[in-house]
């Protein structure tokens, strides 16, 4: 379990990649219909407890379901609309979703490890740190995006495994959100 030494507050954001965070990652396939999106236990909670402690949150996803045509730019659209309503049920927010839709050889600015999605948060939320910015992810592209930009990286991995590329690692973002709390309420 992690544990936090830096002062997080209002004026911090909060970078989430989706598949593998807030809802299971379907293992050789891409999620593309509402009916394949399953949120993670406990993440739309943890969402709602860290919207209390982070000034912005959004979502960065690589969705290259979309360049191998295996979905649509609107398929995806109507998967976020769901996940944005079912987090508002719970009194949870994202404040903007980022995607890629371009397959990995492409090496699009754009797609994580590439840091575009970071640089496009940044413009449309100016007030967005890097260095006052947590990435959380599960996966080394997600790390490298965002020690790239100089953000804490959170590594969301079963086992705790902490890979170079992440300063932390937490089972789950439900778990981190429990940190996150602890941290604020011991004042470390």
């Amino acid at each position: 379990m992690a544990k936090f030494s830096e002062s997080i507050d209002r004026t911090w954001t909060l970078f989430l990649d989706r598949d593998g965070v807030i809802n299971e990652k379907l293992d050789g396939d891409y999620v593309k219909q509402i009916s394949e999106f399953k949120f993670i236990n406990g993440s739309k909670e943890a969402i709602r407890k860290m919207n209390e402690i982070f000034g912005i949150t959004v979502v960065v996803t690589n969705q290259q379901g979309i360049g191998k045509e295996l979905m649509t730019e609107d398929d995806l659209k109507v998967i976020h609309h769901y996940m944005l309503s079912e987090l508002a049920l719970e009194g949870a927010k994202i404040d903007k979703v980022y995607h890629c839709p371009d397959l990995a050889e492409k090496n699009s600015i754009c797609r994580k490890p590439n840091t575009g999605m970071a640089e496009e948060a940044r413009k449309d939320f100016p007030a967005i740190d890097f260095k006052s910015s947590i990435m959380v992810g599960d996966s080394i592209s997600d790390m490298q995006m965002g020690k790239r930009v100089g953000m804490i990286t959170v590594y969301i991995h079963p086992d705790e495994e902490l890979p170079k590329e992440a300063d932390y690692v937490c089972k789950s973002l439900f778990e981190l959100a429990e940190v996150l709390a602890q941290s604020l309420e011991s004042g470390i």
